[in-house]
């Protein structure tokens, strides 16, 4: 059993995650085609979150209890209690069905357009988006609300700095809750992808994960696990890199 499991962990770390169960074909060539999908439209929602949101919560940092700042917990508390599929489908029925922006169903590769592959994955994207833009602008606006409060913002006010100037120093000291947040959602958006992809019918890695649920495909499970986890520990690299790059306080000595 030791030198089995040995073997198997052998091949897992060679990158070879054998066959699959269902149709005896390379675990690693399906996921390497299925992989770009998922983190098309996961890259591109978290790119969305980090704009969408950060203006949010720049603006209602800066102006706390007005208008924008009621709006952004208005709408964290909505998204929030809206179901995802919901709300996909939601964006179908406008933007797909009714007004015939975006295509309802299926994707289009890089390769064969590039047009086509962002209007392929703008509805998925923006799904998914959703509910982390107003992660992003709550925690955003927190932590610029509670950098504004403390002594070195009132001395550089009374230096007579200009506004813009301030707000790149209020961002510095903010950013890394909003960032920490923006890593977390986007290992949260892999998994989250799975019910996007159902009703977009995206071939992605979220269909794979439940076909291979259904048909009980061990094999292509521990694959797909295997993968994710090194997605995890990448974008946690990238993380403490970039904290470490946009606060100097962050860095290990």
């Amino acid at each position: 059993m030791l030198v089995q499991y040995g073997d198997w962990l052998a091949q897992l770390l060679r990158g070879d995650f054998g066959e699959s169960w269902k149709n005896f074909q390379p675990i690693g060539k399906q996921i390497g085609l299925r992989l770009p999908v998922t983190l098309s439209v996961v890259t591109a929602a978290t790119v969305i979150s980090a704009i969408v949101g950060g203006a949010l919560g720049l603006v209602a940092g800066l102006r706390p209890n007005t208008w924008i700042d009621r709006a952004v917990k208005a709408g964290s508390v909505i998204l929030f209690a809206l179901p995802g599929f919901w709300v996909a489908l939601v964006l179908v029925m406008i933007f797909a069905v009714n007004l015939q922006w975006f295509p309802a169903v299926g994707y289009v590769a890089p390769a064969e357009s590039v047009g086509g592959w962002a209007r392929s994955i703008a509805l998925p994207a923006i799904a998914l988006a959703l509910g982390a833009i107003v992660m992003v602008a709550e925690q955003l606006r927190n932590a610029i609300i509670q950098a504004d409060r403390q002594d070195y913002v009132r001395t550089l006010r009374s230096r007579g700095l200009p506004p813009w100037r301030i707000v790149v120093h209020l961002l510095r000291n903010a950013a890394p809750a909003a960032l920490t947040v923006l890593a977390l959602m986007f290992v949260g958006l892999l998994s989250g992808a799975i019910v996007v992809e159902q009703i977009f019918a995206l071939p992605g890695i979220g269909v794979m994960t439940q076909g291979a649920s259904q048909n009980g495909d061990i094999p292509m499970l521990l694959g797909i696990t295997v993968i994710t986890v090194v997605f995890v520990v990448i974008v946690n690299f990238l993380l403490d890199v970039l904290l470490g790059w946009i606060n100097p306080k962050a860095r290990v000595q």
